[in-house]
């Protein structure tokens, strides 16, 4: 179980760290389609992120209702944010410039 809180604290932290990187780009480019590509690049760290955090939630610590509800939420909204990303990623990638 150890080893499993250390992964999850990694990709955490690997995906946070993209997350703020995508963040900084997209704010940089000019172009359209790098902003985009960023930006979904972006969205796809955030919603592996989320998800880390929701795993984390829901299955290392004492299950609370509470703490099931926010994790299931962040869960959710996880799913969303890598689901975006990965469309808007495959719609800016035919962009031609």
């Amino acid at each position: 179980m150890q080893w499993l809180h250390g992964a999850l604290l990694l990709i955490f932290a690997g995906s946070l760290f993209c997350s703020v990187l995508f963040s900084v780009r997209y704010r940089r480019q000019i172009s359209r389609k790098a902003r985009g590509l960023d930006a979904a690049k972006m969205n796809m760290s955030m919603g592996t992120m989320l998800i880390s955090i929701s795993i984390i939630q829901l299955f290392l610590f004492s299950g609370s209702t509470v703490r099931v509800i926010v994790g299931l939420v962040m869960l959710l909204l996880g799913l969303f944010n890598l689901f975006a990303g990965i469309r808007n990623y495959g719609l800016y990638d035919r962009i031609k410039e």
